[in-house]
């Protein structure tokens, strides 16, 4: 009952079973029926290593009139079995669980849980900025150089990385909901408690702690996400991207609000640094950034309300599969259709039939062992080696993880700092506090349009996935350099803006084309190490901030504009385009 106070959702849903008959039928063929015939190289596209069973993401139907048959089910599932590498009582089932769910469709379930799985999305910017917006009350309140007070970032994404590699394993233990809801739960305890933070050391470890609970949503969230999803759809994960910079949005309208009201004057030293009696910059008189936190702390517990209270998340059938739980994996999709007021032909008997009765198997659950040893698996060489099995796949791959590390490095050196740049901008004279969180509300404003835009380029003919990406990253790189170029306040806001914009675009596409350009089977492998790329280099990225940037400011942000122009240059040699080829 700890993880699930409305259990009686779980069982019970009359008329919500159908005959089995009454389902259609899906044709397997050869997988090279599927491909389009656009001559003899087509065999190098990535579309060559997909599963059959996945061409556009949907099956193919058979004709209208045919409906499917134990033994037709049986023969489609032999054939995802082929693909997958694994074959076990467990995986039959678990295909079997896949196709029920496809023959659902999408429904109410999965646009609420699109709508808190974005949540997950939204959280994670919305720290990842809100501890950027209090660098320089930190630095001001307890005397830590401005160059050294981004330790604090490096501290966050100490913890978004050993939270990303703790509840990806983590949720395939001890099941999904319990880490959909203890991620957010743990966030916001640790978020409202650095906003009590005695000291900067001690914000600063409070960040690292909320950081391991924020940084498993993107890696539960959009795990759970796709499990439900009645077909893979590149498009919703492009959607679910849009949460990311509503979450900055958030932070930096908030901190406009709280900061310049609440903090001291920026001419008033640390109390740190000086004597008794002498005024300065005290707890009382710079309450702006700690408001801030337990704001951005007490929404994260609403979003953690709202999943555990507002909404029954059915555990993941996969998950009770492989803890020998079955009749629960068949409730939970039988809950799934009861909700989008659909029916299901999946029954306990029909799992049998497919995967073998229990008393005939020897084994039907998987240990904790061989669920952690599945996960690391994605990693192995045997993942990792068909993603390099033709020449074209190869150079794509190569370069697409070139990008997620070089983005991962590039985003954090100028946008974890930018309230910093943004203070020092104006020549030698500093921006005041409200005119530099205005002007970070405003690039955060313009910044929200760019991942909605990428929704639709992505399907232009002629740009597609690779134009976009290619064009947004330029523009956003030479932006970059431009926001250095001019001490105007007036022309550095409107080149952080632009750049905000293109960035998002950027983001959003790279987000739909790195699952859509890996061969199924290994899919889980190739955007699992970009993701974990993607976090390595940002945890370096502070480091590279405090060190260069004592020798010149504007240091970091050329380094940040010179890896998007890396990224540029290597997407301009990505040799696959996915637009109209391959859906996620």
């Amino acid at each position: 009952m700890v993880f699930n106070p409305f259990k009686k959702h779980d069982h019970d849903f009359p008329g919500v079973v159908m005959p089995l008959g009454s389902a259609p039928a899906h044709s397997h063929p050869n997988p090279s029926l599927h491909r389009k015939d656009s001559g003899p190289d087509e065999k190098t596209d990535a579309r060559s290593d997909k599963a059959p069973s996945e061409e556009n993401g949907v099956a193919t139907s058979l004709s209208d009139n045919a409906h499917l048959t134990l033994e037709s089910l049986r023969a489609e599932i032999e054939t995802d079995l082929v693909a997958s590498g694994h074959d076990s009582a467990y995986d039959r089932k678990a295909k079997v669980i896949n196709r029920a769910i496809q023959d659902i469709g999408m429904g109410r379930y999965q646009w609420e849980l699109f709508a808190l799985c974005g949540c997950g999305w939204l959280a994670d910017n919305l720290w990842l900025q809100g501890v950027a917006l209090t660098l320089t009350q930190l630095s001001a309140e307890f005397g830590v150089s401005e160059s050294r007070v981004r330790f604090t970032t490096c501290a966050l994404f100490l913890g978004l990385c050993l939270g990303a590699s703790f509840w990806g394993i983590a949720s395939d233990v001890i099941g999904r909901r319990p880490a959909f809801n203890l991620t957010l739960l743990i966030t916001s305890v640790f978020g409202l408690a650095a906003g009590g933070g005695p000291n900067w050391v001690g914000v600063s470890a409070l960040y690292a702690c909320l950081g391991l609970g924020v940084g498993g949503n993107l890696p539960v969230d959009g795990a759970l996400f796709l499990e439900f999803l009645p077909f893979a759809s590149g498009n919703l994960l492009t959607m679910l991207s849009v949460w990311w910079p509503i979450g900055q949005l958030i932070s930096s309208l908030l901190a406009w609000a709280y900061i310049p009201t609440y903090s001291c004057a920026s001419d008033l030293p640390s109390c740190n640094n000086v004597a008794d009696g002498v005024q300065c910059c005290t707890k009382q008189d710079n309450m702006g950034w700690r408001y801030l936190v337990l704001t951005l702390g007490a929404l994260t517990f609403a979003m953690f309300f709202c999943r555990f209270f507002l909404f029954h998340l059915y555990e993941s059938p996969k998950y009770l599969l492989s803890r020998g739980r079955q009749a629960e994996a068949v409730h939970a999709v039988h809950g799934i259709a009861h909700k989008n007021k659909k029916q299901t032909w999946l029954t306990e008997e029909i799992l049998n039939e497919i995967g073998g009765y229990p008393e005939e198997v020897e084994k039907q659950t998987l240990t904790f062992k061989e669920i952690i040893g599945r996960y690391l698996s994605k990693f192995s060489l045997d993942r990792i080696k068909p993603l390099f099995g033709t020449k074209k796949l190869g150079i794509n791959t190569a370069l697409l993880w070139f990008c997620w590390a070089t983005i991962g490095m590039g985003y954090p050196l100028f946008n974890a700092f930018l309230p910093q740049y943004l203070k020092q901008s104006g020549g030698g004279a500093e921006q005041s506090t409200y005119t530099v969180y205005r002007n970070y509300a405003i690039t955060s404003i313009v910044g929200v349009p760019g991942s909605i835009l990428a929704c639709f380029t992505v399907d232009i003919e002629y740009i597609g996935r690779k134009g976009t990406m290619i064009i947004s990253t330029l523009i956003t790189g030479v932006l970059l350099f431009c926001f250095t170029a001019s001490t105007d306040p007036n022309i550095q806001l409107l080149c952080s803006s632009l750049e905000a914009f293109f960035q998002n675009i950027m983001y959003g596409v790279l987000y739909a084309y790195t699952p859509e350009v890996f061969p199924a089977p290994n899919r889980g492998t190739g955007t699992g190490i970009a993701s974990c790329l993607n976090r390595i280099a940002g945890l370096c990225a502070p480091l590279v901030a405090i060190y260069s940037g004592s020798s010149n400011p504007n240091a970091p942000i050329y380094a940040s504009g010179a890896l998007m122009l890396a990224s540029f240059v290597a997407m301009c040699l990505f040799p696959i385009e996915t637009r109209g080829k391959q859906t996620l």
